[in-house]
């Protein structure tokens, strides 16, 4: 053999060497490990209570103190193959690699500003100042001529909640852009349709509810009040859905007479003035007056209703009431009371 081959051959002999020789005091650290894990089981349990505190911590801990374990061994048979098949090269690689991170990577972490807690944390998102600045009202927005404009504010105003923004959206049904009326006319019609199947679903509640039942009442007066108020129904739809409101407001007066607010009885008188169901209004007002005497909106309907019915003597007897009365009058009625008083 020649001098080059020798040499080669003493280059595996020792590289297979150191390679047998890491293998080995890797799997007896591995060993040892496992040694002190099954010391730590050996050891007598403190009290009963100390163990059921910790025993699901504990057990998550020796799961994976184990699985390190294991995943150790493999990795050092690994090393070994990678270091026997590339002499020299496999011993420089894992050589470099462990000091680079012993020395270079492996530094202190900084824990002053980590935060282990569980609570819940609300983020608050920058505002999208761009976009903000580009909106307007709808209304305004209609009487522009600028067809993109407006299709891109119908389509921000579609992705938001529209429940309280309907008659608005009613308004583009007239626009020039058909676009536009287009992505109108599917927003109402699915919102008046789902609208639509909750109130008489919650008709059939109300029908199967024992008389001290009243949370579908309740819950289904002011839900139908956000609706009714925007005006989005034809006129014959608007009269049967105000009815049907009063309907439920009867059944909830009959049995918890209680639970009506004065908003309630304003609602209600409000959406048959609406209507011009004259009648039945005044006969809310009267409920609504003997049940809440001191508040103001019991005025307020009454002379609503009379100023509009064109009933100048109870108005203005109503009106000489609320002026005699110790109720705090806001802006709007005073007004009123100074025009015609």
């Amino acid at each position: 053999m020649t001098m080059k081959e020798i040499f080669f051959c003493c280059i595996l002999l020792v590289n297979a060497a150191i390679s047998f020789l890491y293998l080995l005091f890797g799997l007896m650290y591995v060993r040892r490990c496992e040694a002190k894990e099954a010391e730590k089981d050996t050891i007598p349990e403190k009290t009963k209570e100390e163990d059921d505190a910790g025993e699901e911590g504990a057990g998550e801990k020796e799961q994976e103190e184990r699985r390190l374990l294991k995943d150790g061994r493999i990795v050092y048979i690994m090393k070994f193959v990678i270091m026997l098949l590339c002499p020299v090269a496999g011993l420089i690689f894992f050589g470099v690699g462990h000091l680079l991170f012993r020395f270079v990577f492996r530094q202190d972490v900084q824990l002053e500003d980590v935060i282990f807690s569980k609570e819940r944390v609300r983020t608050n998102e920058r505002a999208d100042e761009e976009r903000e600045r580009n909106i307007a009202p709808l209304e305004e927005a209609l009487a522009v001529s600028d067809k993109e404009s407006l299709r891109g504010l119908m389509l921000n105003v579609i992705r938001g909640d529209v429940h309280n923004s309907l008659a608005a959206i009613s308004l583009a049904l007239n626009s020039q852009d058909s676009e536009t009326s287009h992505y109108a006319a599917s927003v109402l019609q699915d919102e008046l349709n789902d609208f639509r199947g909750n109130v008489q679903k919650m008709w059939r509640e109300i029908e199967d509810e024992e008389e001290d039942e009243t949370d579908c009442e309740y819950y289904l007066i002011p839900y139908m009040n956000g609706m009714l108020e925007q005006k989005v129904f034809t006129d014959m739809e608007q009269q049967n859905m105000v009815r049907k409101f009063v309907d439920v407001a009867e059944s909830l007066f009959r049995k918890g007479p209680h639970r009506f607010t004065s908003q309630y009885y304003e609602w209600i008188c409000l959406r048959l003035l609406d209507v011009r169901d004259f009648e039945t209004m005044e006969t809310w007002c009267m409920r609504a007056a003997q049940q809440y005497p001191e508040e103001l909106s019991s005025y307020t309907c009454k002379l609503k209703l009379y100023f509009t019915a064109e009933n100048k003597e109870k108005f203005f007897e109503t009106l000489e009431a609320l002026k005699q009365s110790s109720i705090v009058i806001d802006k709007e009625t005073l007004a009123l009371i100074r025009t015609f008083g």
